[in-house]
């Protein structure tokens, strides 16, 4: 079988392969955990926090690069991803759930560590928005043939969840294998730094990513738990919003790729603050089900504007830094992650509304430090204080 010869070629496959597994686990997370597991927000709240842990840890890929080549590590994880997604549905308990959610995680979270650090050092600066965009909308794709597999299986074929979690989890460990058996090794084009790295000019960066992992979570988490608890939607409901969402994104991601080059990074993250503010305020007092239903559509749309956050890294970092100041990133991104879930379950139990109003604030903070990005970031210019 003739091997493929483009690195591009391996980002474009793998971004195919991850979401069948992470759009299964989405779709049928929270009908799984209500319906099977018996969860209320409490234990929710448990879980999300200790699936994210592996992010919080993704620094440890540093070390691991010591041992295997990024796009190793990078076909490992994927692999990883698609055995705890096999697993998941056959252990309906609370532990089960846990044990399963954490594997998945842990071959999730150094897949995008891994993923983010070949894009930015394979990709040229001048494309890569759109590019980083049209991997979006590739992972888009495929993550609505996942939702409409759980669609199709949950409302046609009246198939259980576990055998969902199979098939799904199968289909990326087949891709992931098949990415090592395709493609060659492709050489570094800058060897990159083996070791921790913290540096104080990235700080900015390490600030908006910091914030973007607390928000990120709310929506994660909560907005999709709104949905099913406050609104009842099925999880075949769920899989047509994810159906809905994915659409979108395919078509809109590499445009918005585009719309970030034209407007600039400091543009663009501002439009996307000052967006997340609304949406975060409806959210808290949203009683009509359609309009709960459109900010999801539009919170998740949102999402492709971090791409900004991406291409400012790029274009202030050293070459041989992108590699561990990508995993220092996940890890700084998954800091509130790890306990701001549990947290927040507890609040849930109170006062859901107040979960939604700490998003806007988190996201009136962003919106600050979105306006310290210079409007042509480079080395030496990484923030601007006026």
């Amino acid at each position: 079988m003739q091997q493929l010869s483009k690195p591009t070629a391996l980002l474009f496959l793998t971004a195919a392969a991850m979401p069948i597994s992470f759009g299964i686990c989405q779709a049928l997370l929270n009908n799984f955990a209500i319906e099977q597991v018996h969860f209320t927000g409490i234990e929710m709240g448990i879980l999300q926090s200790i699936r994210e842990v592996p992010g919080f840890q993704a620094f440890t890929a540093i070390f691991l690069l010591l041992i295997f080549k990024e796009q190793t590590l990078l076909i490992v994880a994927l692999l990883v991803t698609g055995i705890g997604t096999a697993i998941t549905g056959f252990f309906p308990t609370a532990m089960g759930l846990y044990c399963s959610t954490v594997l998945m995680s842990i071959g999730f979270h150094y897949f995008e560590t891994v993923h983010q650090s070949l894009s930015l050092q394979w990709f040229e600066k001048e494309q890569a928005a759109y590019n980083l965009g049209k991997l979006i909308a590739v992972g888009a794709f495929t993550g609505l043939i996942a939702y409409g597999m759980v669609f199709l299986a949950l409302q046609i074929l009246t198939l259980e969840m576990k055998r969902i979690y199979l098939f799904g989890g199968s289909i990326t460990i087949i891709m992931a294998i098949g990415a090592w058996i395709l493609f060659p090794h492709f050489p570094s084009r800058i060897e990159q730094h083996k070791k921790i790295v913290i540096r104080k000019r990235y700080s900015l960066y390490y600030a908006l990513t910091f914030m973007g992992g607390a928000r990120r979570q709310i929506f994660v988490v909560f907005a999709g738990f709104l949905m099913v608890e406050k609104f009842a939607l099925s999880a075949s409901d769920m899989a047509l919003l994810f159906l809905i969402n994915g659409v979108l994104s395919m078509i809109f991601a590499p445009k918005i790729g585009k719309l970030i080059q034209h407007l600039g990074e400091r543009k663009a993250l501002t439009i996307e603050y000052i967006g997340l503010i609304g949406i975060f305020l409806c959210y808290a007092f949203v009683d009509n089900v359609l309009i709960a239903c459109l900010l999801y559509i539009a919170d998740y749309l949102i999402f492709s504007m971090a791409i900004a956050q991406k291409t400012y890294f790029q274009k202030i970092a050293h070459p041989k830094d992108i590699a561990p100041t990508a995993a220092v990133a996940f890890s700084i991104n998954h800091t509130a992650a790890v306990i701001l879930p549990a947290l927040y379950g507890l609040l849930w139990m109170t006062s859901p509304a107040a979960v939604f109003i700490s998003g806007a604030v988190m996201a009136t903070i962003s919106l600050g430090l979105a306006r310290l990005v210079p409007k042509t970031p480079q080395p030496g210019q990484e923030i601007i204080i006026r």
